[in-house]
C-alpha cells in the first residue's frame, strides 16, 4: 500500500516536469534569436540527388516552346538553382518577385520542382506571376524532395557545376538571403576560374 501511494505523486509530478521541460526549450528557441531559415542541410557540400521529373503539362516559354521537365544529372557543367514550389504556398507567392529578377542572371539556370500540386493550379501560378524557371517537374507525390531534404516550400538550392549542392535556403528568398548567401556562394564558384 505505501508503494502505491509513493508512485501516485511521481505519476502526477511526471508530466509537469516533462510540460516545463518541453516549455524551456520552445522558449529558449524563441528568445534566442535562432532565424528558422537557417535550417542546417546534410547535404551542402554533397552531390546533388540524380531528379528525373516529368514536365508541367501546358507551360510553355514567351516563345512558345514547351518547358522542358527535369533531369538533373550530376556535374553537367551547369550552375542551377533548384528551387521547391507550390501554388498553395503563400511564401512561394512572397518569393516570387525574387526569382523572376533572378532569371535574368546568366550565371546559373533556375530549375523548379512542383511540390505536391494540381499541375492546373500550377500552371495558373506561373501564368499569373511569370514563369523564371528553364525547366519545371512535377513531383505530386512529394517522393524526389525527400532525397533533397525538403522540409518545406519554398527551398532553394544552389547547385554548382560540378553537381555538388553548394548553398541553401529554407524558406522565402529575401533580398538578404540572396546578397547573404546566394551571391557569395555564386562568388566562390567564380573565384576559382578566375
Amino acid at each position: 500500500m505505501s508503494e502505491t501511494r509513493r508512485r501516485r505523486p511521481l505519476l502526477v509530478v511526471l508530466p509537469v516536469v516533462i510540460f516545463a521541460g518541453l516549455a524551456g526549450t520552445f522558449l529558449y528557441q524563441l528568445l534566442s534569436g535562432h532565424d528558422p531559415q537557417l535550417l542546417p542541410s546534410a547535404l551542402i557540400g554533397k552531390p546533388a540527388p540524380q531528379t528525373r521529373l516529368p514536365p508541367l503539362a501546358g507551360l510553355a516559354d514567351a516563345s512558345g516552346v514547351p518547358v522542358p521537365g527535369i533531369d538533373l544529372a550530376a556535374g553537367d557543367g551547369r550552375t542551377r538553382l533548384v528551387n521547391v514550389f507550390a501554388s498553395w504556398c503563400v511564401p512561394c507567392r512572397q518569393e516570387h518577385p525574387a526569382l523572376m529578377a533572378l532569371s535574368q542572371d546568366p550565371r546559373f539556370v533556375i530549375v523548379g520542382i512542383n511540390y505536391k500540386d494540381q499541375p492546373d493550379n500550377a500552371l495558373g501560378f506561373l501564368r499569373e506571376l511569370g514563369n523564371p524557371y528553364d525547366a519545371v517537374g512535377t513531383d505530386e507525390a512529394g517522393r524526389s524532395t525527400i532525397d533533397w531534404g525538403v522540409y518545406g516550400v519554398p527551398e532553394t538550392f544552389l547547385v554548382g557545376p560540378d553537381g555538388t549542392i553548394l548553398w541553401k535556403q529554407t524558406g522565402p528568398l529575401t533580398r538578404e538571403g540572396v546578397e547573404g548567401g546566394l551571391l557569395p556562394a555564386l562568388a566562390k564558384i567564380a573565384a576559382p576560374a578566375s
